[in-house]
């Protein structure tokens, strides 16, 4: 289970009144200058926004880019969802001796460009969303 600060539970409370979508997670990601927040299932779409309206409404008022991904029940399928809009093809979860789990994915060849995303962001994304949710070591794309 994902703990929340008071200051992500006043990020969430505040994207939930810009997009109408509820909102079950948030990292704030000062590396690639903006915030994710994770959707509840079927909540993508509204938070998004008719032509990116409500995701763009949030940015101006967070004052960086913010990043929405679709919560799933399996590591496989949230991989998945983080890197979206790439098509996955296959989500392998190996798991190595030592005790760590990597998640291989395997895209569309003419994805696999937005599936990394400029300068790693997209598959970093997906890193620091499932090392959170389903304790992931890596997500690999293979």
């Amino acid at each position: 289970m994902v703990k929340l600060s008071m200051e992500d539970m006043s990020l969430i409370a505040t994207f939930e009144r810009i997009t109408g979508a509820s909102a079950v997670d948030v990292v704030r990601d000062d590396n690639g200058e903006r915030i994710i927040f994770v959707v509840r299932e079927k909540q993508l779409g509204k938070a998004i926004g008719r032509g990116g309206s409500n995701v763009k409404a949030a940015a101006d008022a967070f004052g960086r880019a913010v990043d929405v991904v679709e919560i799933a029940d399996s590591p496989e399928e949230f991989v998945k969802s983080a890197l979206a809009p790439a098509r996955v093809e296959e989500v392998k979860i190996i798991v190595h001796r030592d005790g760590n789990r990597v998640a291989s994915v395997t895209v569309n060849s003419d994805d696999r460009g937005i599936a990394i995303g400029r300068d790693g962001r997209n598959v970093a994304r997906a890193r620091i969303l499932a090392r959170r949710h389903f304790d992931l070591t890596n997500v690999v794309i293979a």
